[in-house]
């Protein structure tokens, strides 16, 4: 995953979920087999799947049933505590998990990651305040910075700029959560951002392939600067 994001011309993790805790449900009757051949259709450079049921209404089904409809890499999210989801990640086919800091303590998420590498699963580390910067590690394959607050679900995206600075310059980079313009993307770019997970921009629209693309598309379109023709006289 790591590979992909850093040789894709986008960086786009397409996020394939149905509901969120903050919003409700977001496209109730999604299906695996529907949306993420249009993912890969428009562009995607990696899928996020979520497989939490009670927040999320996943289920470890949607990454079995996407596995053999993509080529590209995709991501187990969920809230990972234990070993055992290492090993459902691998049987049902993810690439890579996250891991989310504030939902475990330091030693657990480098125990955890190291055996995820064990296991050939890479390890994108979610962090969202200073104060998780002690649990990147060698192990650790990305870092991802969530802009939503866990505790208040506040959306800031301006979180992934505050803590881009005190990364390790060679860390892959991710911004997640609340990115719903290409021109957020660009700024994200310059701050030295490589990947961006996506999910309700898309997934609330019943069309995600769709707009994921007129997203991309966007993202590809040259600025076109107004012209005052009253010069050219």
């Amino acid at each position: 995953m790591k590979q992909a994001l850093v040789s894709s011309a986008t960086g786009i993790i397409a996020e394939f979920k149905r509901r969120s805790p903050s919003k409700g449900w977001i496209y109730e009757n999604a299906c695996p087999e529907q949306v993420v051949p249009d993912y890969i259709a428009a562009g995607a450079s990696a899928l996020s799947i979520l497989t939490d049921e009670k927040f999320f209404g996943g289920s470890l089904k949607d990454i079995r049933t996407a596995r053999p409809l993509v080529n590209i890499p995709i991501l187990r999210k969920d809230f990972i505590i234990d070993e055992y989801q290492l090993f459902q990640a691998k049987i049902v086919g993810a690439d890579a998990i996250l891991l989310i800091a504030a939902a475990l303590e330091a030693d657990q998420c480098h125990a955890l990651a190291a055996k995820a590498h064990e296991l050939g699963l890479e390890v994108l580390l979610e962090i969202h305040t200073a104060e998780e910067l002690p649990f990147i590690n060698k192990e650790i394959d990305m870092i991802g910075i969530n802009n939503r607050n866990l505790g208040t679900f506040f959306t800031d995206v301006e979180n992934s700029f505050r803590l881009a600075g005190q990364l390790p310059q060679d860390a892959l980079l991710v911004s997640e959560s609340g990115i719903s313009d290409p021109e957020t993307v660009k700024r994200l770019r310059k701050a030295g951002f490589r990947g961006f997970l996506i999910g309700e921009t898309f997934m609330k629209t019943q069309q995600p392939g769709q707009k994921l693309k007129e997203f991309i598309n966007d993202l590809n379109s040259p600025q076109i600067t107004q012209i005052n023709t009253d010069t050219l006289i």
